[in-house]
Parts: structure tokens; sequence; C-alpha cells
């Protein structure tokens, strides 16, 4: 009976320990999820408190909406690219500063200088996505005074009279944009990167020096099986980044929470929070975030699957 006792007071300890961030979780994070997908079927004003049930009449209202549609495309845009770019770019970093060095005695090493390099590279993390866009918005001026235009007048690019104006070029903004997020975001995953490189033995680098492997068939057959669980989480923090792009997009273009010019930038975020905030259409605008949250999961789903592989063990 004691033994019985002792277990229900162990359980019961554990469960009085659960109780409070798990009520705390349901109630901030699982129920705000619930009256979103309950508001999503309303024409709920976002400041009456009345309301009618419309059905899914906000959902096919969607399915017509052209400028949510292309706001959809553009962050499929960005969930193809703001991964592939920033994952590689990070790869390539993170492989020379712990094993692109040769020679000397230390055999296999990172290139000189790479702790300087980390730290340099880790920079943009630690700036905040405000400071980003007024950073990046110097750097686009439209004016001679952009920092961009006025290196490529001074290097004879481009002329003086007709400079580019980046963030109202309709063929331009997007990937102006992915710039500043690929920027942001190389330095964090070269870390990460770097910490589960240090993991791998040297003597498995060392091996593949001694059988004449240069540094491109060391990072594809040695350095990117061993990471490709990092990888692979990598890509769906990433994704998840590449469908949202709120700040960013509402601070740095032109428009009611960004967009412009004349939709070219827009994304969902800035197309929901411009319905739920201006227009008073927050029933429709419950109803995008509900096509948010369905993608986000469907697509973090399809990248864990697509590029699921068999652990190396080492």
């Amino acid at each position: 009976m004691s033994h019985v006792a002792q277990r229900r007071g162990k359980y019961g300890f554990i469960a009085g320990f659960l109780f409070a961030p798990l009520a705390l979780y349901l109630t901030f994070v699982i129920w705000p999820y619930v009256q979103t997908f309950g508001y999503s079927f309303t024409n709920w004003s976002g400041q009456s408190p009345t309301f009618d049930f419309v059905g899914t009449d906000n959902y096919a209202a969607l399915l017509k909406d052209e400028v949510f549609r292309g706001a959809l495309w553009h962050n499929l845009l960005l969930l193809v690219f703001v991964p592939l770019v920033t994952i590689l770019l990070a790869l390539f970093f993170a492989f020379m500063v712990n094993a692109g060095g040769r020679g000397g005695a230390g055999g296999v090493q990172g290139v000189g200088g790479s702790r300087f390099y980390k730290v340099v590279y880790f920079f943009p993390q630690v700036l905040s996505l405000a400071i980003l866009s007024v950073l990046f918005g110097a750097i686009y001026r439209s004016d001679e005074g952009g920092l961009l235009n006025g290196f490529l007048t001074r290097m004879g690019v481009i002329d003086a009279a007709h400079p580019v104006e980046w963030l109202n070029e309709p063929d331009l903004v997007l990937w102006c944009l992915l710039l500043v997020v690929v920027w942001h975001g190389v330095g964090f995953y070269l870390v990460l990167f770097s910490a589960a490189m240090q993991s791998v033995p040297k003597d498995i680098y060392e091996a593949a020096l001694l059988d004449g492997a240069g540094r491109a068939q060391t990072f594809f057959k040695v350095t990117l099986p061993l990471l490709w669980d990092s990888v692979q989480t990598s890509a769906v923090y990433l994704g998840i980044a590449a469908m949202d792009m709120f700040v960013l997009v509402s601070t740095m273009t032109s428009g009611q929470f960004g967009g412009g010019p004349d939709h070219h930038s827009e994304v969902m975020s800035t197309v929901l929070m411009r319905n739920f905030l201006y227009f008073g259409k927050s029933g429709y605008a419950c109803a995008m975030g509900v096509v948010m949250l369905a993608l986000t999961m469907i697509l973090s789903v399809i990248t864990l699957r697509a590029t699921r592989r068999e652990r190396i063990e080492f």
C-alpha cells in the first residue's frame, strides 16, 4: 500500500507542476486559435460585439481576392528562396570557418581568422528587424544619398540623373526584401551549423583529406550528410519566417502596412492586417489567418518528409 501511495504522490507532484504551464498554454495559445477559427465563419467587424454566421463565404471570397492570391504567390516565392539561399550560404561559411583550411601540423582546420569571421557573420542577428528596416532603407534610398545608388553611380554603372528606385520598382522590391532576410539570417544558421560540425570527429575530415578529397568533395560527401538533421530543422524555421515577413514589408515598402508598389511586395500577413484594422473585415482577416496556419503546417510536414534521410552515426 505504501508503494502505491508513493507512486500516486509522485504522479500528483508531477501533475501539479504540469498543470500551470499547460493551463497557460491552452489559455493564451490554443484558445486564440480556436477563437480565430470560429470568427472566420462570421462577418465580425472587430469592434461590434454582434456578428452573423456566414458559413464559408469568407473562404470563398479569398479564392476571388486577387490581392490575396498575389500575396500568396509572393510568400511561396520567398518560401523557396529564403531557406535555399540562407542555408547554402550558412553551410558554405560554416564549412570554411571550421574545415576550410588545409595543410599545417594541425591537419583540418578553419581558414585564417575564422573566430573573427564567426563574430562578424553573427552580428546582423543581434539587430532587430526594425533597425534592419532603417538600415536597409538608407541603403536602398532612391536618390544619390542612398548607399547602393551612390556606389553604383561612382562605379559608372548607373546615371546619377536616373537613380534606381529599389523599393519602388515592381520587379526589384521583393528581391530587395529577400536580400535583407538572408543577410539577417545567415549568421545565426552559420553558428548553428558550426556547432553541429564541431561534434563531427576530425578523423573523418582527415581521412577525406588523405584520400585526396578537395573542399567541394569534402563539403558534399562529408559535411552535408552529417549535418542533414540541422539542415532539415533550419529549412522548417526559415520556411515559417518566409510565410510571415510582416515587419520588413510593412516598414520598408509603401502603402498601408506596406505591400507597394501596387501590391508587388504584398504578403499574406500585410493583407490580413489591412483587412483587420483598416477595412473592418475582421472575420475575413481571421479566414486569412486560418489559411496561413494551415499552409504553414502543411508545408512544414512536407518539408520534414521530403528531406527525411537515414541518420548517419559516427
